[in-house]
């Protein structure tokens, strides 16, 4: 049987040409789904709000955030308008009707120790605010312990498994700073990124910088002495993380706690579940209730629990400055977004117009 094919053009068909308007609202849908590919799966961009971070951040830095590298997470709420905040005067954004459960893809690695990572705020979680993961605030800081890591911070010095973890080479915190009574000069400060936080008295600055800028300043010769800020072992701060008189722990002495780790299986009792209680409940979706000395999960006595999500510490590298685990306890791994890569524009609000731009941290690469 031998087939024959016309590939030659009908001389009757007619060529329908698309009108301008079609061209544009085609070129804008093509747009719309292409950006929201990328900023769904591949990178997003987010500004840098607060000074957690600085001096590693600053205050108007831009950032790329990559989430291929950790894996993209499939939104919980596909059905929002791309681009926006979760509300927008006042009106949601968001189809919260069809919630999606959490799902990754693969990543290229997982979240190291000191990894400067964007997550969702984990203390929005819960009823009292009733957000879907993907609409919760976002942050930026630093990992510090990954899951099965034990963390303490002894005298402002984080230790992860026993051994003193590095500092960030910029990482700043609060200093007592007297002097003779002869100010110091405010271009050193500008220069060496020192702010002044509070007066106690006339000699007498509390001031918030890094270690090397604390270094230059016991240079100099109206100043007697450098001090860095230190809250006492022992004393509990209410504020702090697990909000519990039994745990008396502060912004710089903490631990010892273990990240949970999926699969790992804790014992229940008071102490375990005051650390872990609200991971189990919020975070893995669990009823949990007292009965006497039961401690019920789901309505059944349980004696243990194995945790079905890894779990990390994140603290911002301006230590005294910064809302953190050491707050809100540890960020689900659900809540991850991704990992910053790359700076690239930054403004500084203080400066004028001419000198707004900080050029020497454009297309700076993050680590």
């Amino acid at each position: 049987m031998n087939w024959k094919f016309n590939f030659k053009k009908d001389p009757k068909a007619v060529n329908v040409k698309k009108s301008k308007t079609r061209e544009w609202v085609d070129a804008i849908v093509f747009a719309v789904v292409v950006s929201t590919v990328v900023k769904g799966l591949l990178f997003s961009a987010y500004a840098i709000p607060s000074g957690s971070m600085e001096g590693t951040q600053l205050t108007g830095d831009y950032l790329f955030v990559s989430k291929i590298s950790y894996g993209p997470r499939i939104a919980n709420t596909p059905l929002a308008i791309p681009f926006t905040e979760p509300t927008l005067y006042g009106v949601k954004t968001y189809w919260d009707i069809l919630q999606l459960p959490y799902l990754r893809l693969p990543g290229f690695t997982k979240i190291k120790n000191r990894d400067i990572v964007v997550f969702n705020k984990p203390d929005e979680a819960g009823p009292e605010y009733n957000l879907p993961v993907d609409e919760r605030t976002c942050l930026i800081k630093r990992c510090q312990a990954i899951p099965g890591d034990v963390l303490s911070i002894i005298n402002a010095q984080v230790y992860i498994n026993g051994k003193p973890a590095p500092n960030a080479p910029k990482q700043q915190t609060s200093y007592n700073v007297v002097t003779n009574g002869v100010t110091i000069n405010p271009d050193v400060l500008q220069e060496q990124c020192i702010t002044i936080q509070n007066q106690p008295s006339a000699n007498t600055y509390e001031m918030v910088m890094s270690e090397s800028a604390a270094a230059t300043l016991k240079t100099l010769s109206n100043v007697k002495s450098v001090t860095p800020i230190i809250a006492t072992a022992g004393m509990y701060d209410a504020e702090i993380f697990p909000h519990n008189a039994k745990f008396k722990w502060n912004l710089d002495n903490f631990g010892p706690i273990r990240l949970p780790k999926k699969g790992w299986t804790t014992p229940l009792n008071d102490s375990t579940l005051t650390l872990y209680r609200r991971a189990i409940e919020v975070y893995e979706n669990n009823k949990v209730t007292i009965n006497g000395k039961d401690i019920l999960i789901n309505g059944k006595k349980a004696d243990s629990y194995t945790f079905k999500m890894d779990y990390y510490w994140m603290m911002g590298d301006n230590r005294h400055d910064s809302l953190d685990s050491r707050f809100w306890g540890y960020v689900p791994e659900d809540h991850v977004i991704g990992k910053a890569v790359l700076t690239w524009f930054s403004t500084d609000s203080t400066q004028n117009v001419f000198n707004r731009v900080r050029w020497n941290r454009v297309l700076r690469p993050i680590n």
